[in-house]
Order: C-alpha cells, then structure tokens, then sequence
C-alpha cells in the first residue's frame, strides 16, 4: 500500500529525510517513531501530496506522488498532529463540510457520516458543538473527518497526543479496528507503549535517516543480540537470550551460584541484581532452549523460585537504535 525508495527532502541546508526506504502492506499499523525532528511528519506529508520530495520515489496504492497526487489525495487519510477544526460548528455539520469538500454524493452523505460517528463513536455527539467537545473526543472527530471519503490509508500523526489514559485505550482500540477493515496505517507517536501494543510493524527514524523497518518480535530480537555481543562476536551459534531466576531463601549462596554458571561457555554473562535474583545472558540453540541453564543452576546448589525470559520492551529498541548501537 506503501512504498518508497531512496526518498530524500532537504528544507534549505536541513536534510529532512536521506534516502527512505520503507514499505508498508494492507491491513498494517505501521508505528513511526523517532526524537522530535527526525523526518516523521514530513514523510507523511509528502506521502499524502502536501510536500514534493527532491528526489526519490513514493507510491501509495501503486499511484506515484509525484504524478498521480490528486489520486493519490483520494485514496489517503491525513490527520496532522494538530488538527484545526471549525469551533462555530456542530459535529454533524463538519463531517458535512468535509464530506462536501471531498465530492461525497450528496445522496450518500448522511449514511456515510453517520457510519464514521458510530465507527468513532460519537453518535451521541452528533449534534454538539465542537468547541464542547473533550480533547478526546476531537481526537476522534479527526479520525471520523479523514474516514468520510473512506481512504484505504491512513497517515496519522500523534493521534494520541494529549489524551488522557482512557482515551488513548478508546483512540487504540478503534485504530485496531480499522486496520481489521483492511486499511493500512502509518501511526507516529511518543508514547511507545501504546505502539507496542497495536502495531504490527515500526519504523525508527532519526535525522531523516531510517533506522529500523521491520516487526516488533525482530526489534527485540536485535536489541538482545546487540545487549549481549555488541561486537556480533558470539560464542557459538544460536539466539541469544535474556533471563531472570529467583532464589528461594534455602538456596546456596547467590555468589556461589553465578559463580557456577559463568564457568559454562553457553552463559554470556551474569548479574546479581539482589541476595535472591540473577539476570542471566545466555546462547541458546533451538534443540535445548534455555533449559540447560536450569540445570547448570540445580547443578549449583540453586534452589528455583523462578525463572522466566526478560521483559523487552519498545523503549529499549527505540534507545538502542536511535543511539546508533544498531544498523
């Protein structure tokens, strides 16, 4: 749904965007994320034919933007981190203007506003003026004004900025929704673990340059293989993980019990976080798993309270990339 190569714009001396390369299928959440100034909301406007790019190609539903625009304008759904709306209006008669401005049939208008104020869930709404409405509840006006011509894309910038905890759960779960109607997505947002727990890929940018492109699962997976062998210089072959074990308090010594471990070739490393709790970096093959640690633990004299995988979260990969610990 989206593709782009090489995209490059410069703003006077200022390289915005250097070389984009990004592709983006049907039915993604796409999390875009990076510092303030990184090129984020200005490949989502030359992805939606307000900006031209210098050099480079974009194409959006197979339309170049460069000379399929008005096409392109469309088939997109642009909703701007700040978004303007018309304060001397109701609910219903903004959705009106804009269904206007955007050659919704006049027959349809009504069935068609009607279906993005319950999509948006401000039917109850409809009649109120805007200036009355809650910050969330303009935040989903905007996402019910970029449906109304019923775009295949989505290119929303900070959708969740300024909403309380509830609201941002209301703003995710619809973005969910739409992207289970089969429309693709571009999300940026500063609050990464609301990304974490919607998108189906990200995208890390800094500097206008493209960090990261890929699943989540896979940015975790780099983040560990970085955490444990920045060098790329493992041991042996296998994946590399992160675990964390708990003592009981009848248990040998903590430092007898590390000690233990580390003499085994397969433990990248170990820390006493606590009397009772370890981290461990471990190469583990698919054959075994981590289970080996387990046993090097009993073997010993560990008694096991607990064990289990390090949390990753999305943070971690954002500040391991933007950092320039990965490429």
């Amino acid at each position: 749904m989206i593709s782009t190569r090489k995209l490059t714009k410069r703003f006077g001396t200022l390289l915005a965007l250097d070389d984009l390369t990004l592709e983006i299928g049907p039915g993604e959440i796409f999390g875009f994320i990076g510092p303030n100034g990184a090129g984020k909301s200005t490949t989502m406007k030359v992805l939606a034919c307000l900006l031209k790019q210098d050099s480079g190609e974009a194409l959006v539903c197979g339309k170049n933007t460069r000379s399929d625009a008005d096409a392109i304008r469309r088939l997109v759904g642009y909703m701007p981190d700040f978004l303007g709306v018309y304060d001397d209006l109701s609910v219903d008669e903004y959705l009106q203007f804009f269904a206007a401005a955007f050659s919704v049939e006049r027959r349809r208008r009504r069935s068609v506003i009607d279906q993005v104020l319950e999509l948006t869930d401000l039917t109850e709404k409809k009649h109120a003026m805007v200036d009355s409405l809650s910050r969330g509840m303009q935040q989903r006006l905007g996402v019910a004004r970029v449906l109304i011509h019923e775009p295949q894309v989505l290119l929303l910038d900070e959708p969740a900025s300024g909403l309380d905890p509830r609201a941002r759960i209301e703003m995710r779960s619809l973005l969910i929704e739409l992207s289970k109607m089969g429309k693709s997505l571009m999300v940026s947002s500063h609050i990464l673990s609301e990304l974490a727990e919607m998108c189906t890929s990200i995208g890390i940018i800094e500097r206008g340059k493209l960090l990261y492109a890929g699943s989540i699962a896979d940015a975790y997976a780099r983040v560990r293989s970085a955490a444990f062998d920045p060098a790329g210089e493992g041991a042996s072959p296998g994946a590399r993980e992160r675990i964390i074990v708990v003592l009981h308090r009848s248990s040998a010594p903590i430092e007898t019990v590390g000690a233990a471990l580390r003499s085994d070739p397969r433990i990248l490393g170990v820390s006493i976080d606590s009397p009772s709790t370890l981290t461990i970096d471990l190469q583990v093959s698919d054959a075994e798993g981590h289970s080996f640690a387990a046993a090097l633990l009993i073997a010993g004299g560990a008694r096991i309270h607990s064990i289990a995988p390090a949390e990753i979260k999305l943070e971690d990969a954002f500040l391991k990339l933007t950092t320039g610990a990965l490429h």
